[in-house]
This record gives C-alpha cells, sequence and structure tokens, in this order.
C-alpha cells in the first residue's frame, strides 16, 4: 500500500513538472518577443502597447503606461489636496485675511494681490501665497507658524530670501518656490526644516548651488530644481541622505563629475532631460542600483559606453529621447533586465534593446517597425504616382520627338523639363521597389539603409530632378516673359544659345545635388535623415553647414524662382490683356481668356507644390516640431506635383501639340511634312 501510494506521488509529481515544463516552453518567447499573458502566443515587441489589442485577452496591452514623472506625481498630490478639503467644510482658524479663503486648516491667498505675508493664526497647517508680488523674504518671516505643514510661494518675484528666512518651520514637509526669480540660495536657508520631505525649485534663476544650502534637509525625498541656470550637478546627495527624487531638467548643465552621484544611493528618479551635456564618465551612474527612472533625453550626446548603464540594474523607465546614439548596440542594455520602458529618437534603434517590452517610437511617421513606408496608401500610391510621372513625361518626350514644330528651339526645353521630371519618377520607383526590399523587417535594415550609398544616390537624384525642374522652369517662363511682354525685340535665343542654357542648368543642379556627398563632416548625412532619403527640413543635431545649406536651396533659389514665375505670368497676362483692350476682335478676347486659364492654372501648380515646402522649411528654422508622416506626403504627393502636371500643362493642353497630334494620327505617319501652325506668337509660346 506504502509503496503504491508513494508512486502515485511521484507519477503527480512528474506529471506536474511535465506540465510546468510545457506551460514554460509554451511561453518563451524569442528575443524581441513577448508572451500574450498566460496564452501560448507570442508577439513582436513593435505590437506591444501600441493601442491595437493584438492577443485575445488584451495582455499586450495591458501595464503599458510609464507611471514614473513630475506631471503623475503632482495630479495625485492635487487629489489628495482635494480629498483633504472636502472632509473640512468649515474654517477651523481664528484669523486670516478678509480676500483669502480659508477650509479647514487651509488658507488660500491665491492671486490676492499680496506684498508681504499676510497674518493668520499660527495654527494653520496649509498656506497657499502663490501667484503675488512678494520680492523678499526676510528673516523669521514664518516663525510663528510652527505647525506649518505646507508652505506654496510659487508664482511670485521672490528674488531673495534671507538665511533665516525659514527659521521655526521644524514640522514643514512641502515647499513650493517654483516660478520665482532666485539667483541663489544662503547656506543654511533650510537648516530648521529638517522634516521637509518636498522642495520645488523649478523654473528660478539659479547659477550654482552648493552644499551648505542643503544643509539640514535630512529628510527631503524630492528635489525639484528644472529649467534653471545651473551649469554642474551639485553634490547634495552627501547632505540628502534621504533623497529619492533629484529633477535638474532644462539647465545648462555640460558635464558630469565621475563621483558627482555616487552618494545618491537611494535615488530612484533621475532627471537630467534638455541640458547641454556633450560625453559622460564611464562610472557616471556607478552605484545607482536603486534607479527605476532615468531621462537623459535632448543633450548633445553621440555616445555612451557599452558598460554605461550595466550597474542601473533596478531600472524600469529609460529616455534617450532626442539624442543621436552613433555607436547604439545591443550590448549597452543588455544588462537592465528589469527595463519596461525605453525611448530613443529613432524607431530603428529599438531593435537593440529586443527584450524591453515597450519600446518607443514604433514610426517616424514615415517608416515603420515593419515597412520603409509606413501606410498603407503610401505604398500605393508610391507606384502610382511614380508611373503617372514617367508616363505623362516618357509620352512627351516621345510625340515632340516625332512631331516636328517650327519651334524647335521651345521644344528641345520641354523635353529637357520632361527628362528631369522623369528622375522624379524614377525617385519614387526606386523608393517603392527598396520598400518591398525590407517588407515586413525594415527595422532590422533601417539605419543600415539610411546610411547606405543607395540612399544618398536616391536622394540626391530626387534634389537632382526638382532643382533642375525648378531651373528650367524658370528659363522657360523668362523666355516666353521677354516674347511677350517685349514683342518689338529682335532678342529670340538660338538652337545653339538655349542647348548651352540647357547644360549650364543641368550642370548645375548636379553640383547642387551632389554637394552634400564631397564632404560628409561638414554636411553629415544629410540625405539618410529619414527612410525616404529627402532632405526636406533638419533635425534638432544636424550641422549649421547642412542646415544652411538645405535653406539656402528652398527658401533661398526655390523661392526667388517661384517669384519670378509668379511675377513674370502675371506681367504677360496684363501685356496681352492691354493688347486685347486696344483690338476690337472678339477673336482676341477669346484667347485672352484661354491663356488666362492656362496661366492660372501654371502658377497655381506652382503655388501647391512650393507654398507648402516653403512654409515647412521656415517652421523647421523656428524650430517648430513637424509630425513625421508630413515628410511622406510631401515627397509622394506634394513634390511631385510639378513633375506630373509639367507635361500636361505646357505640352498636352496646348492647342498647338493637339493640332499636331491631330495631323499626326490622321496621316498615320509621325515623320511626314505638317501644316504651319496659324496661332500668333504668343498663343504657340505659352
Amino acid at each position: 500500500m506504502t509503496f503504491l501510494l508513494i508512486s502515485f506521488i511521484l507519477l503527480i509529481t512528474i506529471a506536474g513538472c511535465n506540465v510546468i515544463h510545457t506551460e514554460d516552453q509554451t511561453t518563451s518567447c524569442p528575443p524581441g518577443y513577448f508572451p500574450c499573458g498566460n496564452l501560448s502566443v507570442c508577439l513582436a515587441q513593435p505590437l506591444q502597447c501600441n493601442g491595437i489589442k493584438e492577443c485575445e485577452n488584451g495582455a499586450d496591452e495591458d501595464r503599458c503606461e510609464d507611471l514614473g514623472g513630475w506631471p503623475q506625481i503632482m495630479d495625485w498630490y492635487i487629489t489628495q489636496l482635494i480629498i483633504r478639503d472636502d472632509k473640512l467644510i468649515n474654517c477651523s482658524l481664528e484669523l486670516y485675511p478678509e480676500r483669502c479663503l480659508c477650509k479647514g486648516w487651509t488658507v488660500s491667498c491665491e492671486d490676492a494681490g499680496l506684498l508681504t505675508v499676510p497674518t493668520v493664526s499660527s495654527n494653520v497647517l496649509i498656506l497657499d501665497l502663490s501667484c503675488n508680488n512678494l520680492t523678499t523674504l526676510t528673516d523669521e518671516m514664518f516663525i510663528r507658524y510652527r505647525e506649518l505643514d505646507i508652505l506654496m510661494l510659487q508664482f511670485n518675484s521672490i528674488s531673495s530670501i534671507s538665511s533665516k528666512a525659514f527659521s521655526g518651520l521644524s514640522k514643514l514637509r512641502k515647499l513650493f518656490l517654483s516660478h520665482n526669480c532666485i539667483t541663489d540660495l544662503e547656506p543654511g536657508v533650510f537648516q530648521d526644516l529638517y522634516q521637509l520631505e518636498w522642495l520645488v525649485l523649478d523654473n528660478n534663476m539659479l547659477r550654482s548651488v552648493t552644499v551648505k544650502s542643503f544643509v539640514g534637509l535630512r529628510s527631503l525625498v524630492f528635489l525639484h530644481m528644472s529649467n534653471n541656470s545651473l551649469d554642474h550637478i551639485p553634490k547634495v546627495c552627501a547632505v540628502l541622505p534621504s533623497l529619492n527624487w533629484l529633477d535638474l531638467e532644462g539647465n545648462h548643465i555640460v558635464s558630469i563629475d565621475k563621483a558627482t552621484l555616487q552618494t545618491c544611493l537611494k535615488i530612484t528618479v533621475f532627471d537630467l532631460s534638455s541640458n547641454l551635456i556633450k560625453e559622460l564618465p564611464r562610472s557616471a551612474f556607478r552605484g545607482l542600483k536603486q534607479l527605476k527612472q532615468m531621462n537623459l533625453s535632448n543633450n548633445p550626446i553621440n555616445h555612451f559606453h557599452v558598460d554605461q548603464f550595466d550597474d542601473l540594474i533596478s531600472l524600469t523607465s529609460l529616455v534617450l529621447d532626442g539624442i543621436n546614439i552613433l555607436n547604439i548596440q545591443t550590448r549597452m542594455f543588455v544588462n537592465l533586465k528589469e527595463l519596461s520602458y525605453i525611448y530613443f529618437k529613432k524607431f530603428e534603434y529599438c531593435k537593440y534593446s529586443p527584450h524591453v517590452r515597450s519600446c518607443k517610437p514604433n514610426t517616424d511617421g514615415i517608416s515603420s517597425f515593419e515597412n520603409l513606408l509606413a501606410g498603407t496608401v503610401l505604398r500605393i500610391f508610391v507606384w502610382f504616382v511614380a508611373f503617372i510621372i514617367c508616363l505623362g513625361n516618357l509620352f512627351v518626350i516621345c510625340m515632340r520627338s516625332f512631331i516636328k514644330t517650327e519651334n524647335r528651339v521651345h521644344a528641345l526645353s520641354i523635353k529637357s523639363l520632361c527628362c528631369a521630371d522623369c528622375l522624379m519618377g524614377v525617385y519614387l520607383f526606386l523608393v517603392g521597389a527598396f520598400d518591398l526590399k525590407y517588407r515586413g523587417e525594415y527595422n532590422r535594415h533601417a539605419q543600415k539603409w539610411m546610411e547606405s550609398t543607395n540612399c544618398q544616390i536616391i536622394g540626391a537624384l530626387a534634389l537632382l530632378s526638382t532643382e533642375i525642374s525648378v531651373m528650367l522652369l524658370t528659363y522657360m517662363t523668362l523666355e516666353k516673359y521677354i516674347c511677350i511682354v517685349f514683342p518689338f525685340n529682335n532678342y529670340r535665343p538660338g538652337k545653339r544659345q538655349t542647348l548651352s542654357m540647357l547644360i549650364l542648368i543641368w550642370i548645375t543642379g548636379f553640383i547642387l545635388a551632389v554637394i552634400p556627398l564631397w564632404n560628409t563632416s561638414f554636411f553629415g548625412n544629410y540625405y539618410g535623415k529619414n527612410g525616404v532619403c529627402f532632405p526636406l527640413y533638419p533635425d534638432q543635431f544636424e550641422s549649421l553647414g547642412a542646415r544652411g545649406y538645405s535653406s539656402g536651396i528652398f527658401l533661398g533659389l526655390n523661392l526667388l524662382a517661384f517669384i519670378i514665375i509668379v511675377f513674370s505670368y502675371t506681367s504677360m497676362f496684363y501685356s496681352i490683356h492691354k493688347t486685347g483692350a486696344q483690338s476690337a476682335e472678339r477673336s482676341l478676347f477669346s484667347r485672352e481668356v484661354t491663356i488666362a486659364k492656362r496661366f492660372f492654372f501654371i502658377v497655381f501648380t506652382n503655388f501647391l507644390c512650393w507654398i507648402p515646402i516653403f512654409i515647412l522649411k521656415l517652421l523647421s528654422l523656428l524650430e517648430v516640431e513637424i509630425a513625421g508622416n508630413v515628410t511622406s506626403w510631401v515627397v509622394i504627393f506634394i513634390l511631385p506635383i510639378n513633375s506630373a502636371l509639367n507635361p500636361i500643362l505646357y505640352t498636352i493642353t496646348t492647342a498647338s501639340f493637339q493640332e499636331k497630334l491631330k495631323q499626326c494620327l490622321q496621316s498615320q505617319d509621325f515623320l511626314g511634312p505638317t501644316k504651319s501652325l496659324t496661332s500668333s506668337t504668343q498663343s504657340s509660346n505659352v
């Protein structure tokens, strides 16, 4: 009997182990994938926390909020105050100013126009003096309020604080001094506040602080000094043994000393974002084993040591947004076993942290984890627009080559314009082709693709097409302008002059396109800023040379060309209108209306194409944040407008071309003789 019982227990144990083992196997996922809760399904990192429930039980969208941060803790704090005030309806104080509100043991004098601290009952617990006109805190100003728990002095004009201003406030737990004009802190100014837990000093003018200023704050947990003018990190942890949260966002800190943070053993949240740090010492974060959240975003750092974060074994959230990590590799994050949230500047960096469940961003608006072109609409229309551009321009080139015209010089310019516009179609075809090549796995190749020679070539091709098209349109417009506005001028460019001008335009366009490729140290990765390889607007850390070059092209050369085109067509229309007004022939009026319509559409298409680009370029120079998907729409839909419509506006819709085409189709002899045109010089040249 005993033997049977033991055998039964062994069988149950083995079965249980097998079940556990099987469950482990079914829920064990490869790197870059995470289980759907207790289901035997693995989901890729990009599909985690993307707002769409991919798992049947919705586990991929659970625990997706990174709850750390100053806004969250302030929301919680305000909620707690509201709850406390709701419980106490009547005022429990005997003395408080009429212009202030009293509720329980709380006095609120917010925005009461006070010039000094008012007289209040000594048993007040919460005193709100925010949004007033206080300028100086003198000795023992709050001495009678020994029971004070919370003191709010934010949004005043305080510039001077006496070293004994807070004397006697031994029970004070929270002190708010944000949004004032404080430039320095006297030594020992907080020495009586040995129960203080929160000290909020953000948005002041602090240039430097010393350890002596924080003596006595042995209970301080939260120190908030963002948006000041500090140029270094004060070694405050040496006198703040309980410090848990240190916020230094938006200062002028340029470096971190090796030993600065080594005494901050209890710190769990550290915000150093939006400073001027270019380099971090290898041991900068050594010993911070309790750190859970760290923000280094928007610093001009471009290099991290491979073991930079090795000591941060408790880190759950790491923000590196706005940082170009030139030497990024998986080794940097492999020891961060507890990391659940990581934020990069570029979504392609996420492939270096496959074990982190939530990695942002998932896209740059142009590309996604899976595809070079993020949206289905973009992936379809890139082929459609490319086909329309190439078909229209090749048709015009062929027709202009086979149909003999009187104005062969003008036809040569039109064919040159079509060749330039065809390059835009070729560029879009190549973008579509590489999108197909990387379909479903773009994230693995994104960084390599944007730094590749192929990306540089197609980017240069797009810029070449754009600039040659702009210069040719300007040249053709000026040629028409001279012929129409000055009809008695004997100047008419011959074939040799036109050919020389066209060659010069193509050489100039080629030089403009390849200059950024000659000196990568000056221009950086000029074309590789995004997946479509078009340098429409700069990123935050682009060199001044590249920024100036791009601005010179889009806001200099192209804007000047646009102004010339608009001015020339306006002058031409005015000249034709003036001539028509002096003539009694009805046919001239009809022709004037037709020409006016064509002029309008030529200027209007140029307006549709270039005004959005000018605006985007100007906004980028003003450092206005521009959504990434704007670039993809501009490159695939707006920029090719002229390339797609130029064949229609300058050739297919012209009466002379339609007449010639009709004659050729009727005779079925594309090389045969044609009748001379009867239309006027103005009409044929438009």
